[in-house]
């Protein structure tokens, strides 16, 4: 039992500095996925790709959360965060805890990074360290497949400042009249329909007399090289690279629109010239005067300026990930069939070898069935289920949410299927999934031609469940089968992101999902459900009414234990219960992959609070929720973090878990978690994170690891899994 103190109650448990902030930690997170980029136990193209991800997610973080603190300050708001922060003190706080990151990144791909690569025959080289040769090709291939596609912009009395695009990576050009001696400037973009690095051809890769695997050079400095063609007859003087990044959240007044789908259109031709710039980043070359033209025309202050020493925009070191080098990378993840599903293939049904035709629905008739990719396979499972549903004469109607997904999925094929087969088809697709949006309405309109009921969400809610619902007649009988999980219904994904999903067939969930899709789809005041925690009706209530729970159950002189896996710890209502929860003795585990406003380890506060987060090949994404309850051991599966926005403003479903198996199986999968030393970082009462290392002569457990060691072995298991 966890260890319990008389509370003070001089303790204010609201107060700001018992929190971390949200946007500082969520720069904390990041800092450890630069670590994977830094950690030489990263094979090298993993590395690379950690690099291309930590520059991503800063591309967001600024289009999305430092936008939104600098529309604070403009509009002159005070309103302090969750620590106290005014919006002003985050963005300098931001500043001054983000500057070193980036220059920390950009060192070790020059200096580590770089040279590691060419060791391995893969050169990314510098236009000015080429040979005779290479310059030759190089520039007979700008003249036949770039220069035709550039457009130099001059900035005069003539010309105003151009608008350019978002993450656009753009040179600024300045070029001298030769007869008047006058200086002009112009911007000339990077296009980025070409590919970023322009490959050399084999018979021009040798490299100091060796055959290099790879050779490139970066577009933007063939470009560079290349400007007497863009300005003939003017003098070069001097180019400078630099990049912009726009607000790009989408505002769009829902109450207002008489059609969601063409108010969400008109703002994605917005998001892209829109928005106002919240960064720049340039190279350390720009003289004052080029420097001092961008922020003004901009509007940008100097924090706004990131210097970069090197080269700009590691996002497209992603693409190194498609070189064929299998010993660079992590060892190759097939995910297995779930062994209840091994019996039959996707999509159709076969015989078994008891002469009995065998489905999906027939193993789900028999048990509950859990599965947990990308350890399991997602087609194989979840595909399957949509498919078959799509294509059984028995089915009805077939009804699901859809936030992410890949516009040529199997499960969009499978749902215009049923739909002209003639069954009730019902898509909650939703239409302000950040960044998806233009993706969405693509498949959504596809999908409503071939005859899908398509619903585009709740006015002033996002639609965030991930939950299918199959209507199908049995007999003189109508059975319910439904799928609840954690993750996008996007195939692509659930090869990288760990989460589980529950299909079941019974009649409560199957009762509760009828009324919630009822919400979803019509007028419907829903006030209470049998089984389910549903966002923004009732989850807030139960989440806090089971740590309470625990909280009477120490009280009692029973274990007070609570573990709950998921990607964001935010909500100041739920922290402030489980410190409650802490003063009166109930162990807390906290498996938080990103944001965690909670600190732990705080005296008479937060001492029986222990936070982790993994960092792996994988992202964790499941959201796994268990509560001691005196030994009951209750576990949850569902969509929502404890964020304000899962449990306000979005529409979440969290379910139950009652099948004892599948609950110890939950139990076995958090503490292989909790027990994880190689990529388990530990959070501190600070807000810093150590990564834990194993002892001396204690194995090294990676949790990932050791799930595909366990699955492969029960794939392994040739021995046939009855129903």
């Amino acid at each position: 039992m966890g260890k319990a103190k008389k509370a003070s109650k001089d303790i204010n448990l609201n107060a700001p500095q018992h929190y971390f902030n949200r946007e500082l930690s969520w720069l904390e997170f990041n800092r450890r996925v630069l670590h994977e980029a830094l950690d030489r136990r990263t094979p090298l193209l993993e590395r690379l790709k950690f690099t291309a991800i930590f520059s991503s997610n800063l591309d967001e973080f600024f289009m999305v959360r430092v936008a939104l603190l600098k529309e604070q300050v403009q509009a002159q708001l005070s309103q302090q965060s969750i620590d106290g922060l005014t919006p002003q003190q985050q963005l300098e706080a931001i500043y001054q805890c983000l500057h070193p990151m980036v220059i920390e990144q950009h060192r070790y791909f020059e200096e580590v990074l770089r040279p590691e690569m060419a060791s391995y025959g893969i050169h990314l080289l510098n236009y000015i360290d080429i040979n005779p040769e290479q310059r030759s090709y190089l520039q007979q291939l700008f003249q036949k497949k770039i220069f035709p596609v550039l457009t130099p912009l001059a900035v005069d009395p003539s010309h105003p400042f151009p608008l350019m695009a978002n993450l656009s990576l753009n040179l600024a050009v300045v070029v001298k009249a030769p007869n008047t001696g006058e200086e002009k400037f112009a911007r000339v973009k990077v296009p980025n329909i070409l590919p970023r690095f322009i490959s050399l051809p084999q018979e021009l890769q040798i490299q100091n007399g060796k055959l290099n695997y790879w050779t490139s050079i970066p577009i933007e400095q063939v470009i560079a090289h290349n400007l007497e063609a863009l300005f003939p007859g003017m003098i070069i003087k001097e180019y400078h690279l630099f990049r912009l990044t726009r607000d790009a959240d989408l505002e769009v007044a829902e109450e207002e629109a008489d059609d969601l789908l063409l108010a969400i259109q008109q703002e994605l031709r917005k998001r892209h010239f829109g928005g106002s710039v919240v960064r720049l980043e340039i190279q350390p070359s720009m003289p004052h005067s080029v420097r001092q033209m961008l922020t003004a025309e901009m509007e940008l202050a100097e924090s706004d300026i990131y210097e970069i020493d090197g080269l700009l925009n590691l996002n497209d070191l992603m693409s190194l990930m498609k070189l064929p080098l299998p010993d660079l990378k992590d060892p190759t993840w097939k995910p297995v069939t779930p062994p209840r599903l091994r019996h039959f293939h996707q999509a159709r049904k076969i015989t078994n070898i008891d002469g009995h035709e065998s489905s999906i629905f027939s193993v789900i008739q028999h048990k509950d069935l859990l599965v947990h990719h990308p350890y399991e396979s997602f087609s194989c499972s979840v595909e399957t289920f949509i498919a078959q549903a799509a294509r059984d004469p028995n089915v009805l109607a077939i009804k699901m949410t859809l936030y992410r997904t890949s516009g040529d999925s199997d499960i969009i094929s499978s749902l215009i299927t049923a739909a002209e087969s003639g069954k009730q088809v019902a898509v909650i697709v939703e239409l302000k999934a950040r960044f998806d949006e233009e993706n969405n309405i693509t498949w959504a309109t596809k999908l409503e031609k071939s005859g899908v009921h398509v619903i585009y969400g709740l006015v002033g809610l996002k639609t965030h469940t991930k939950i299918v619902l199959v209507v199908r007649q049995e007999g003189e009988d109508i059975r319910r089968y439904v799928h609840i999980g954690t993750g996008n219904y996007n195939a692509k994904t659930a090869n990288l992101y760990t989460d589980v999903g529950l299909i079941s067939c019974r009649e409560d969930l199957g009762a509760d999902l009828t009324d919630l899709f009822n919400y979803l789809t019509g007028y419907s005041c829903q006030e209470s459900y049998r089984k389910l925690l549903v966002s923004p009706v009732n989850m807030r209530d139960r989440i806090i009414a089971l740590i309470h729970r625990e909280i009477e159950q120490c009280k009692n002189g029973n274990r007070g234990h609570i573990i709950a896996k998921m990607n964001s710890l935010v909500d100041a209502q739920i922290i402030a219960t489980l410190y409650e929860a802490s003063q009166a003795g109930v162990k807390i585990d906290l498996i938080i992959r990103g944001i965690c406003c909670l600190r732990p380890g705080i005296p008479e506060v937060s001492e029986n609070i222990r936070v982790i987060s993994i960092i792996g090949r994988f992202l964790e994404h499941s959201r796994i929720f268990y509560f001691c309850n005196n030994e009951q051991n209750e576990v949850y599966i569902g969509s929502a973090d404890w964020m304000p926005r899962n449990l306000d403003r979005r529409v979440e479903a969290v379910t139950p878990v009652e099948d004892i198996d599948i609950v110890q199986n939950l139990q076995n999968i958090l503490a292989i978690m909790l027990a994880d030393n190689r990529q388990a970082w530990e959070l501190q009462s600070d807000g810093f994170y150590i990564q834990r290392r194993p002892e001396q002569d204690e194995p090294e457990r990676s949790a990932q690891n050791i799930l595909m060691e366990k699955t492969q072995q029960l794939s392994n298991n040739k021995l046939f899994v009855t129903l």
